[in-house]
């Protein structure tokens, strides 16, 4: 664990010093408060830190307020004020200031080393806590199988990419993917081969989206494609690619060696009192129009009407496609 020390004094630089490395923590030094708080204003600054209470500058007391203001800090800085002064307010300031501890000069090492175990304990705590905290938000919003969103963070990213496009004019392209015959895989291979096909169809959209796309499990057999900036033209291209790839496959799961899919899709933009359960409904019925013409296609809805006057519909998407038709 990193340890800032902000301290004026040479020798208590050195004596400090000294110690702090022989416990096992990595040291930065400064000797004023401007350059101890741009230390700390930086992202992966020391969460440790030792500040002397009188510094050029700023001094301690200032920074832990300076600290405390902070927006945004996910992490907490745990500070420990060293202070010669012997006034039975200080104790009072620091604490107001919301400084973690307060420790006396003359110090002796014990006094020193407790203090900034009890602050690396605490931290460690808090990294667990926001471990724990991370896992549980993607449990809530991913599929456990796949690793995909799941149903609620799929449509939770739709809803907020139909809010964007709202504001901004941009289209926004939806597909719905589904396994064909998959329930003939499952009745010939055994539900094994059925879970191995699902979590290879999985990695396969994934790999095939952008960043700032989604692909997520929409349930069973189906996963919901999001993809921002893409128009209808784009967003059909995109779902042939990924239909292509899923098809050039070969799954050593199933007898045959090979699985395709049939996908609806739609693209909107500025649109009229856009429904998101009408989108869905549109979607679902051009996937089951590509299942009623033979399986293994790509099938569109009609376009959502724009309002007049919108921005034109000028794809993000169109600039990945060569790359992405050199990849498939």
């Amino acid at each position: 664990m990193r340890v800032l020390l902000a301290e004026d004094s040479v020798i208590y630089q050195k004596l400090v010093g000294d110690y702090v490395k022989e416990w096992g923590f990595d040291l930065t030094v400064t000797g004023n408060g401007a350059d101890a708080w741009q230390i700390l204003r930086q992202p992966d600054s020391p969460k440790l830190v030792l500040l002397d209470w009188v510094l050029p500058d700023f001094d301690g007391i200032e920074i832990c307020r300076k600290l405390r203001r902070l927006k945004h800090q996910e992490r907490y800085t745990y500070t420990v004020l060293l202070t010669g002064r012997k006034d039975k307010q200080d104790p009072v300031l620091a604490m107001e200031a919301a400084a973690d501890d307060l420790l006396f000069k003359p110090f002796d090492a014990i006094e020193l080393k407790a203090r900034l175990f009890a602050g690396k304990r605490i931290l460690e705590l808090q990294e667990q806590l926001l471990a724990t905290h991370e896992s549980l938000r993607f449990a809530a919003t991913h599929d456990a199988f796949t690793g995909l969103w799941n149903r609620a963070g799929a449509l939770e990213t739709l809803n907020r990419e139909l809010a964007r496009s709202r504001r901004t004019g941009d289209p926004v392209g939806v597909g719905l993917v589904d396994i064909d015959h998959f329930k003939a895989i499952n009745d010939a291979a055994g539900h094994a081969a059925g879970d191995a096909v699902l979590k290879r169809v999985a990695q396969i959209l994934s790999s095939r989206v952008r960043d700032y796309d989604a692909a997520g499990r929409y349930g069973g057999e189906e996963f919901l494609l999001v993809m921002p900036g893409c128009d209808l033209p784009t967003m059909k291209a995109r779902a042939d690619e990924i239909r292509a790839a899923i098809a050039a496959t070969q799954f050593e799961s199933v007898p045959e060696g090979h699985v395709t899919v049939s996908i609806g899709v739609t693209a909107v933009s500025a649109t009229v009192n856009l429904d998101r359960e009408q989108l869905l409904h549109d979607i679902d019925d051009a996937l089951y129009s590509a299942k009623r013409k033979g399986r293994n296609r790509v099938e569109a809805a009609e376009d959502t009407a724009v309002v007049p006057g919108a921005k034109p519909l000028v794809s993000v998407c169109a600039k990945d496609e060569g790359v992405a038709a050199k990849r498939a």
